[in-house]
């Protein structure tokens, strides 16, 4: 099983990004490698097992299952049902925790999964990169031009 974990600390409270990323569908609205989202069945988005099916935007069509959501700890639990990655058993959490030292918050974005052997440093780069720190360098664009 691959392990990937990312974290960074964000200039605004914990209340304001989670706002902002809270939307299981709303990941075109933050995430710059997103191109478009819906919600299937007409769920809404924030009821557990409701599923996103989403557009990369090099044209990837990812289907991810929404398997935990929680306004107390700021967090989010999903899996990937369907991705062109060649990833299974892939699990994620995106976690906040507020930062009461200049009501900044501390953002922590995990996943665990199983892939060829050959492709786990490829795929470990590809998500803890691009995805997980591309989304959490566009909050820290959009937190600092909200300044």
């Amino acid at each position: 099983m691959v392990r990937v974990y990312v974290s960074t600390v964000l200039d605004a409270g914990a209340d304001a990004v989670w706002q902002r990323i809270r939307d299981f569908n709303g990941l075109p609205q933050w995430h710059p490698g997103i191109a478009d989202s819906r919600i299937e069945n007409g769920e809404p988005p924030d009821k557990v097992g409701c599923i996103r099916n989403f557009h990369t935007r090099d044209g990837g069509r990812i289907r991810e299952k929404l398997l935990a959501l929680s306004d107390f700890d700021y967090s989010c639990t999903y899996s990937i049902l369907e991705s062109p990655m060649g990833v299974d058993n892939y699990t994620a959490t995106l976690k906040l925790t507020p930062v009461t030292d200049g009501g900044r918050t501390f953002a922590e974005w995990s996943a665990e999964f199983d892939c060829d052997e050959r492709r786990e440093r490829e795929l470990s780069e590809l998500i803890g990169g691009q995805v997980f720190q591309g989304g959490f360098d566009a909050l820290k664009k959009h937190f600092r031009a909200a300044r």
